[in-house]
């Protein structure tokens, strides 16, 4: 077998040869899933020292950590985060492409903690 063919075993190129290969998600994972922060939600941000923040643009995908003390980034409202720019390497990867598409996906983190949060939404610029 060549290469390509050999390679190609391992591409999943649809939908439902994807669901073939793994269980249904059981549903108390389908009901972790809300359109709001939770209360623990919010208790996970509180204690969180870095996040993981998702942007994609024009030019790709980014991933870029931010951090600081816990409860560095704050819960305005059920639907609303804010969080604080840092200074960082300046290359501003993930502010350019929030610039150019809005959705953003972030995953809290609590070192030493196995427990994560996740918020997906879009950002509104501001200052």
């Amino acid at each position: 077998m060549d290469t390509v063919q050999e390679s190609s075993r391992y591409v999943i190129a649809s939908r439902e040869a994807l669901e073939a290969i793994y269980k249904k998600p059981v549903q108390t994972t389908l009901l972790k899933q809300t359109d709001c922060i939770t209360p623990p939600g919010r208790a996970l941000i509180a204690a969180s020292p870095l996040i993981m923040l998702a942007t994609a643009g024009p030019d790709g995908v980014d991933c870029s950590p931010k951090g600081d003390a816990p409860g560095f980034v704050q819960v305005l409202d059920d639907r609303t985060l804010l969080i604080p720019d840092r200074p960082g390497n300046n290359r501003l990867d993930g502010i350019k492409n929030i610039l150019d598409n809005p959705k953003v996906g972030i995953i809290f983190l609590v070192p030493g903690a196995n427990i994560t949060y996740r918020v997906n939404g879009r950002d509104r610029k501001s200052v």
